[in-house]
């Protein structure tokens, strides 16, 4: 039975929560969370290169599958705004993984170790991906925007 990805994510949470708030208090915010982000980047990059190179299709047929992924265990509600074989854009309307980080009081460091990695494992997909996302509900706001294009794509529409 495969643990969801919100619930690997409590469970690393009770040894990263105390890793990260010592480490903030020692260093500074700043300089930790660089670290952090600095430390993760190149393994969040090698899980989206093997998910692009495992999973065969159009961009929306290999993004749906890891959409599903991430809200498996009821993590996240979502609502598709366009998808067509270049295009993938929704929008999170509901977020578990920042609701558990809030209760810890830790939205911040849920950034960190949640939030952070769609940049890097964006990057992974390779060149001809343009990924973007202007907000976050872990950061305050009232949905998560993600979009993802191929460039070609991307070049075709007005912005």
């Amino acid at each position: 039975m495969e643990i969801p990805p919100v619930e690997q994510v409590k469970i690393q949470a009770q040894v990263l929560v105390p890793a990260g708030e010592s480490a903030m208090g020692g260093v500074g915010r700043g300089a930790s969370k660089r670290s952090c982000q600095q430390s993760a980047r190149g393994f969040y990059r090698k899980i989206g290169e093997d998910w692009w190179r495992t999973h065969q299709g159009t961009l929306t047929e290999k993004m749906a599958p890891m959409l599903e992924m991430f809200a498996s265990g009821e993590a996240l509600e979502h609502q598709t705004l366009e998808q067509i074989p270049d295009t993938f854009e929704f929008n999170i309307t509901g977020c578990r993984y920042a609701q558990f980080y809030r209760e810890l009081g830790e939205p911040e460091l849920g950034f960190i170790l949640v939030c952070y990695q769609d940049g890097p494992m964006s990057e992974g997909f390779g060149l001809e991906v343009e990924f973007s996302r202007t907000q976050t509900i872990m950061q305050g706001a009232s949905y998560c925007d993600f979009r993802y294009k191929l460039k070609q794509a991307a070049k075709g529409k007005p912005r």
